[in-house]
């Protein structure tokens, strides 16, 4: 299994230049871009050909562009600029080689029927589906886990997968968002495995599910979530490629962001060591 990060681990206290240097040290394997912010503030100082020469010069490779935030559910105005955003990812997805988009859906107080959000979601994933084909991407859909999240569970995450029925649509699976909304084991089990396009790992502290924001996500084996069972079952359907964790913690981003990404890494394999062969690359 490789090991990546996601760039939300080290939100504040990085850039996703410095990131790319640390995480090449420390022998990560695949970093996860924030094309909505990280990226855009790179791109101030740099140009994309360094970017793209970086890559084409070091081990870690980019695993994915995050993120299409918001997609479903917007009024016609708001779907126009959601299309045309994407678009625009298409186009950083081939010129740096990145196979994966992950896609996020509306989070909002305003009560939504559940029928109107699925329909609403296979309706704009199958579209987008069509417009990420040429380009041999994929939709990673990213259920959220809070009670104003549209797609807040599992379940719910694969119902729409299914309904969409493309290869390429499938989801995140995120072991915070899971916990965060009391999806379960035996909706995990029930996850057609060819359709975790990515694996997030992290932990929380021990609050109720429910109630949990981003900012409780601590470093793996460091908090309340049942990752053994969770690992043992994505070892029994194959799920072995790659992880990649993502925490937003603001008392880690009060750290040095090498120290985060170093003990980021550390836990991680410590985590699934038990279950998946970590490659080594230095």
């Amino acid at each position: 299994m490789k090991i990546g990060i996601n760039q939300g681990t080290t939100l504040e206290n990085s850039t996703l230049a410095l990131d790319l240097e640390l995480c090449e040290k420390h022998g990560y394997d695949y970093i996860e871009i924030r094309s909505i912010d990280k990226l855009v503030e790179y791109l101030e100082t740099h140009t994309m050909d360094e970017l793209v020469q970086f890559f084409e010069t070091h081990h870690i490779k980019p695993l994915s562009l995050n993120a299409l935030v918001f997609f479903n559910n917007r009024t016609e105005e708001e779907y126009a600029k959601v299309v045309a955003e994407f678009k625009d990812m298409l186009e950083i997805a081939k010129t740096l080689k990145v196979d994966k988009i992950v896609v996020v859906p509306t989070v909002t107080e305003k009560k939504i029927k559940k029928s109107a959000i699925k329909e609403s979601c296979v309706e704009v994933l199958t579209e987008l589906s069509d417009l990420a084909e040429p380009y041999g991407v994929k939709l990673a859909l990213e259920f959220i886990g809070h009670p104003h999240a549209t797609v807040n569970t599992l379940a719910f995450a694969n119902e729409i997968v299914e309904a969409v029925n493309r290869d390429n649509v499938g989801i995140v699976f995120d072991t915070f968002q899971f916990y965060a909304m009391n999806s379960t084991l035996e909706d995990l089990r029930n996850t057609d495995g060819s359709k975790i396009f990515i694996f997030h790992i992290n932990d929380v502290d021990d609050y109720m599910p429910g109630i949990l924001l981003d900012e409780d996500r601590v470093y793996p084996g460091h908090g309340a979530i049942d990752l053994d069972s969770i690992l043992a079952i994505l070892k029994e359907k194959g799920i072995h490629e790659h992880v990649s964790v993502e925490i937003f913690r603001p008392e880690y981003y009060q750290l040095d962001a090498e120290e985060v990404i170093k003990t980021a890494k550390e836990t991680t394999i410590q985590v699934v060591s038990k279950y998946f062969e970590v490659e080594k690359v230095y």
